[in-house]
């Protein structure tokens, strides 16, 4: 006897849209958990600079962290030298929505990492390759112009998709394609779930003064303090500027490489190129609803909600 798919909520979009708290208010609604999709707010330590919730312990369920009274998963579940990538997430974020359907609870993936969203929606499944550290080394010597044009030669693929500019990716895709001798395998086009995709639509003028409001926030509240102290905790210098975007760049800052100006500039920079590279993404996704409003994904919830599932 087949049991019918799993009922999930995919919420996606830019970095300060708003995905957080449009996931935790129909949450509220719908009796949601969420799993948070963010490669970065895995990592302990890295709330600023990530844009994590405030978190307490959840009252009801003593192995999630809570916000608003909302359960979220996938938070804070790593060190920040630790190699948490996608296989880890997958593994993880399933054994998460499986927890929250058995208590009939609706799970709510809410992220921007788009590569994570679509290797969990649609069953991606990636060769079990052991971190070379040798190799991995010999990689980082190399630009991220070099590392992506290497790629283009060995997976033609994976370069289509790819973000270009993050070089601790594209390190781990050749570390993949170079041990197994293949190109990483191609995407499901079928979901394992049965998925109600919701993607926050904004305007570029609105979503810039957004992201540079947000950064001044960060950075008055502590963000470079955040940086150090993760530093002196034993994080590397270029271990935090692999994380990219306002970490590189506070971390060259602190090194003394630019000046506080310069930080803020590039930090800004590299925040709205990631915002257009989200975008860019995500558009390619014909499933994704895209809303302006909090009603909008009430409505189109709702009626997903009391469908019959396929």
């Amino acid at each position: 006897m087949s049991t019918s798919p799993q009922k999930i909520l995919v919420i996606v979009g830019p970095t300060a849209s708003g995905k957080s708290e449009l996931g935790v208010e129909l949450a509220k609604k719908f009796q949601g958990e969420i799993i948070s999709a963010d490669s970065r707010q895995v990592y302990r330590g890295m709330d600023i600079g990530t844009g994590k919730v405030q978190l307490t312990a959840s009252s009801h369920k003593p192995t999630a962290l809570s916000y608003k009274g909302i359960p979220h998963h996938l938070i804070d579940v790593a060190d920040p030298n630790e190699d948490f990538n996608v296989s880890s997430f997958v593994t993880i974020a399933k054994e998460k929505i499986e927890e929250i359907g058995a208590h009939e609870n609706l799970p709510i993936i809410v992220g921007g990492t788009g590569f994570w969203v679509n290797s969990l929606v649609f069953g991606y499944e990636l060769p079990d390759v052991v971190p070379n550290k040798e190799l991995r080394d010999e990689l980082e010597t190399h630009t991220v112009e070099e590392l992506f044009e290497q790629l283009q030669k060995l997976d033609t693929s994976r370069a289509k998709h790819i973000d270009k500019h993050n070089k601790r990716r594209l390190i781990r895709a050749l570390e993949l394609v170079m041990t197994t001798g293949e190109p990483i395998p191609e995407l499901k086009s079928e979901s394992q779930y049965d998925a109600l995709w919701i993607g926050i639509k904004i305007e570029k003028d609105e979503l810039d003064a957004r992201i540079g409001k947000r950064l001044k926030q960060w950075l008055k509240d502590g963000l470079i303090e955040e940086t150090k102290e993760l530093h002196e905790s034993g994080v590397s210098w270029p271990r935090l500027e692999s994380l990219g975007m306002e970490y590189r760049s506070v971390a060259r800052y602190l090194q003394g490489t630019t000046s506080e100006e310069e930080m803020r500039v590039e930090a800004l920079h590299s925040i709205v190129q990631y915002a257009k590279r989200q975008m860019t993404w995500f558009k390619r996704n014909k499933n994704i609803h895209w809303i302006t409003n909090e009603e909008e994904a009430d409505k189109l919830l709702r009626a997903f909600i009391t469908e019959p599932t396929p």
